[in-house]
């Protein structure tokens, strides 16, 4: 199997392992995903530390009755066991208030390999579109 191969397959493994913690809403696999030291960056906010990241993703899933995420396949530049990517995602929310609305958005990453599995060690998220699945909500721009 190529380098790319294996990285690209090793990441969406990654973001597989990510979907079913956000889903299960288990916290510590979902900090589990990153290193050690990771960053998150989610809405305004800059998570440093697994514990940081657990402490905040437990604190954001207590708002769900469950989060369905799917990612598309990450766009990938390789660098000696680390990677840069883009990837886009859709999630699926249903709201312990009663709201419901999909969201699309992208992630731009930098992944390391550790111990034989890739990691997150950097993540900023961007919201694209919040709304009805007809896609009538509101779109946000930003430039890459």
């Amino acid at each position: 199997m190529s380098h790319l191969a294996s990285a690209h397959s090793g990441i969406m493994e990654l973001h597989s392992r990510y979907t079913d913690a956000v889903w299960r809403k288990d916290a510590a696999a979902f900090a589990d995903c990153f290193t050690e030291t990771g960053e998150w960056r989610i809405s305004g906010r800059v998570m440093r530390g697994r514990a940081e990241i657990q402490d905040t993703i437990s604190a954001i899933l207590g708002n769900f009755i469950h989060v369905l995420m799917t990612f598309r396949p990450p766009i990938l530049t390789l660098g000696e066991g680390c990677a840069s990517g883009r990837t886009y995602v859709d999630e699926r929310c249903a709201w312990k208030n009663g709201d419901r609305n999909i969201s699309v958005g992208r992630y731009y990453e930098h992944f390391v390999e550790q111990d034989g599995r890739w990691l997150f060690e950097w993540r900023l998220f961007q919201l694209l579109y919040r709304g009805p699945a007809d896609m009538t909500g509101e779109f946000f721009e930003h430039p890459d």
